[in-house]
């Protein structure tokens, strides 16, 4: 996965402030999200970022590499992982567009990854604290990872709406032409 075009890393001392660093690579996530969706997969993308830089990236793939485990979040961690020669990535930062599942968090969580940014929550599977609470607050794992969800929250929602909203457009159409 080659690292995304454009501005790849932030200075930390450029005068902006955590929450424009925060929109920042969010909107990158954003761009890989949209990368995820004209591959026909779920749009969630994922920038891993650590002294502000980008170290890793990814993008859903679980259709496209017949892979169950190939959510942004893991392909973002694989990246990083590969590039720096190490599974741990400690003082990182994930920014992730929806907020990560179960299996997402267990990999965060063995990773090392120091924080999440998270967009949309996710109210069926998320582990940050919309179903489940494993992030930080499940103090039974040895790690703990600090997480602030809702950032940019209505771009990386409306993605996810419109996505699914397009699909079934095209399920009812596709039903409608097979019942001609």
């Amino acid at each position: 996965m080659g690292l995304s075009p454009g501005p790849q890393a932030v200075a930390q001392g450029s005068g902006a402030s955590p929450a424009d660093l925060d929109h920042h690579w969010m909107g990158l996530a954003l761009a890989l999200a949209a990368r995820a969706a004209g591959e026909g997969e779920v749009p969630v993308g994922a920038v891993l970022v650590r002294a502000g830089a980008l170290i890793g990236e990814g993008w859903n793939r679980p259709i496209g590499a017949a892979d169950p485990t190939a959510h942004a979040e893991i392909q973002a961690l694989r990246d990083a992982a590969a590039r720096l020669g190490n599974y741990r990535l400690p003082g990182s930062t994930l920014y992730v567009t929806l907020e990560p599942c179960v299996m997402c968090a267990g990999a965060i969580i063995h990773a090392r990854v120091e924080r999440v940014v998270y967009g949309a929550p996710d109210p069926k599977a998320g582990a940050c604290g919309s179903v489940f609470d494993l992030l930080p607050a499940d103090g039974r794992f040895n790690h703990r990872t600090a997480c602030t969800g809702g950032v940019l929250a209505d771009a990386c929602g409306e993605t996810l709406r419109a996505f699914f909203r397009a699909r079934r457009g095209a399920t009812a159409r596709d039903k409608g032409a097979a019942s001609t």
